[in-house]
């Protein structure tokens, strides 16, 4: 199934792009939509594995569990890993690529699919809204330092 995908460049080095996107409990106030995060479990790294949301981002609002798969200060994937209300799949990903010392692009890959019946192309709308607004959201974040 395919995956909307988007990229920006972010003015800041990898590890501390890396370090927003970890951040979960700071989601609330930058990342559209995300009303509570709970980091469930945390690897040996202290970076999430399990991570608890609950989302209101029209049309999607649901409370959902995803796992993580850190690749160090390079890439971050996710899935759906508990039961949910409205989604069925959530499958996504940042990659950080080092374009010079202080510069990062961010690519952000999303594959959402939900419980009711919704075109496909309503559907990859929704997902170009959420991985849109997560990059300029997060842009701004690691730049500026607000939300």
């Amino acid at each position: 199934m395919a995956r909307t995908e988007s990229d920006i460049v972010i003015a800041a080095p990898a590890p501390t792009v890396m370090a927003v996107i970890a951040d979960f409990a700071s989601y609330p106030s930058w990342a559209t939509g995300m009303q509570e995060v709970t980091v469930l479990e945390a690897g040996e790294n202290g970076r999430a594995e399990r991570v608890r949301f609950l989302l209101a981002a029209p049309p999607i609002r649901d409370e959902f569990t995803l796992g993580y798969r850190w690749e160090g200060d390079d890439a971050v994937s996710w899935n759906l890993v508990g039961d949910a209300s409205m989604l069925t799949a959530m499958d996504g990903a940042y990659r950080l690529d080092r374009l010079d010392e202080n510069t990062t692009r961010v690519t952000y890959q999303l594959r959402v699919d939900v419980s009711v019946p919704l075109l496909g192309m309503l559907k990859r709308k929704a997902e170009k809204v959420i991985v849109d607004t997560a990059l300029k959201g997060l842009k701004k974040r690691v730049e500026t330092g607000d939300a």
